[in-house]
């Protein structure tokens, strides 16, 4: 058989991944920080964009024809829904309304004495105008204000190397301490060798023990250790408590972790009394000294979407339009630099802002309405935990919900992730509401996370001569109609981070 080039035309059918359809699944993983982060980039990056003020009513859009005029996206249209029964109706959209104030009130930024009556109120001090346009902290042409200056807190190397500073020590063993220093992580603990530290700086380890010791002077106290039971050591000398039976018990301190008095009192050699003393104040000590510094301004939770009951029983849904970004396409620049476009090059780059443009502001709408569709479905699948409580969450997985909305279990994914819903019972992450099925006698399924909360209702609940173990909370979950495992029962106890019946029975002795 004689083998020979030869052309062929075939038909088939692929999914092509567009740079138009990538960003639509781009923008329906993120949350409402990261697109908010996203639609500012795209706004100094696309001239054709700009961002919809509060007091700007937005423009009709515009038809496809019409080169005049401006499209509005990201929040024009209503996104709420009212869930009665298994009725879903849009709510109406509501006109923005202008701002209470006058426009000819025009003020500069001038100083007070130099905007007369503007700046002046009628008892003789700073009107309103100025202080808003000179900021909370304003008092005066040349008096100075600590409210002006933007601070941040100090970090735990920093104060270290301020008291190293201060410090009555010479040059060389200044340089030792700075670059132990910058070995410290933010617990406050050293994790490298001194020896690696005598080596990259040439010098003996005795040197750098010598700087260490004095580093583990400073403040915070426990600062610098190599080790818990070192800074365990150092807080307990600062209070003169470290003698013979403290360290006898620093140098066990699995024994500690395990609540074992009995062992404990053969290593200390003390009664149980001196154990339980001992032990609640190593309770008092701080085990990283470091995390007084350096600590993370914690970001609120902004909820994307709001539930709330309605008289009727039912529930309404919106979406939070505080995070949706308000964008408009405006056509009337792109009308007039379009005109004065001189060659091929700008008016494809022209072309294709206008075209990236309109994509987004499509895409931020589909976003929109996807995220709604799923929200209230998700509303309509757990209504009885709305309504009554976490005893009533229905196991749920994304294929309910892809199959009730009508589209890809992967869509339903990203749109629940880094997105939370606020409820009458608080706020969670829409990922909360998908949880695993566990078996029950009446033959209905029932949540994982039911069954979570029950065993810490039990646990909860038990007295310290009675500790449930893991198998008397199997008899209590099957008398309730859970079927369940005991290895089920401990994998959702250690989740919880409850200890084992040993230990909580040991603990509850202690606190008695």
């Amino acid at each position: 058989m004689a083998i020979s080039p030869k052309l062929e035309f075939r038909q088939a059918q692929t999914l092509v991944m567009t740079p138009q359809l990538q960003q639509a699944i781009k923008l329906l993983q993120l949350s409402n920080l990261e697109l908010s982060t996203y639609v500012e980039g795209e706004l100094e990056r696309n001239p054709i964009l700009e961002r919809a003020e509060d007091n700007e009513a937005p423009a009709e859009p515009s038809s496809a024809d019409e080169p005049g005029g401006r499209d509005d996206a990201g929040g024009g249209e209503a996104a709420s829904a009212d869930l009665d029964g298994d009725s879903l109706s849009s709510a109406a959209s509501s006109g923005e309304t202008p701002l209470d104030t006058d426009y000819a009130n025009d003020f500069t930024n001038d100083s007070p004495a130099e905007a007369g009556l503007a700046a002046t109120g009628e008892d003789g001090g700073y009107s309103l105008a100025a202080w808003s346009s000179n900021g909370g902290g304003y008092r005066g042409d040349d008096e100075f204000s600590f409210e002006q200056v933007l601070s941040r807190a100090l970090t735990l190397k920093e104060h270290l190397r301020e008291q190293l500073q201060m410090a009555n020590i010479d040059p060389a063993q200044r340089l030792i301490g700075a670059e132990l220093i910058g070995a410290v992580d933010e617990a406050g603990y050293i994790g490298e060798d001194a020896e690696a530290v005598a080596e990259r700086l040439g010098c003996t380890g005795d040197d750098v023990e010598a700087v260490l010791s004095r580093l583990q002077q400073f403040d915070p106290t426990g600062v610098c250790a190599r080790n818990l039971p070192e800074c365990l050591a150092l807080q307990l000398r600062e209070r003169d408590r470290f003698d013979p039976a403290m360290q006898a018990m620093i140098a066990r301190l699995d024994l500690v972790a395990a609540m074992d008095v009995s062992g404990l009192v053969k290593v200390c050699g003390v009664d149980e009394d001196d154990v339980r003393d001992m032990m609640t104040e190593l309770k008092s000590l701080d085990p990283k000294p470091g995390l007084a510094f350096d600590q993370e301004v914690p970001v609120p939770v902004i909820p994307d979407v709001f539930v709330r009951p309605k008289p009727d029983g039912g529930w309404s849904i919106e979406l939070n339009n505080d995070t949706l970004p308000r964008l408009l396409v405006n056509r009337h620049y792109y009308t007039e630099v379009s005109q004065r476009a001189r060659n091929r090059e700008e008016k494809s780059y022209l072309s294709e802002c206008l075209q990236s443009a309109n994509w987004l502001l499509k895409s931020l709408d589909q976003r929109a309405r996807t995220i709604m569709k799923v929200a209230t479905e998700l509303v309509r699948q757990q209504d009885g935990f709305l309504a009554h409580g976490v005893q009533h969450l229905r196991p749920l997985n994304l294929r309910t919900i892809a199959d009730a909305v009508d589209i890809h279990e992967s869509t339903v994914s990203r749109v629940t992730a880094n997105k939370y819903m606020a409820t009458p019972r608080g706020i969670f992450e829409l990922k909360y509401f998908f949880t695993s099925a566990l078996a029950s006698a009446d033959g209905e399924d029932v949540s994982s996370e039911a069954v979570r909360q029950q065993i810490r209702e039990l646990i909860d609940a038990e007295r310290p001569e009675k500790v449930l173990s893991d198998d008397k909370l199997v008899e209590q979950l099957r008398a309730s109609g859970i079927e369940i495992a005991r290895r089920t029962v401990a994998k959702y106890r250690e989740g919880m981070g409850i200890p084992s019946s040993v230990q909580r029975r040991r603990i509850k002795r202690l606190r008695a």
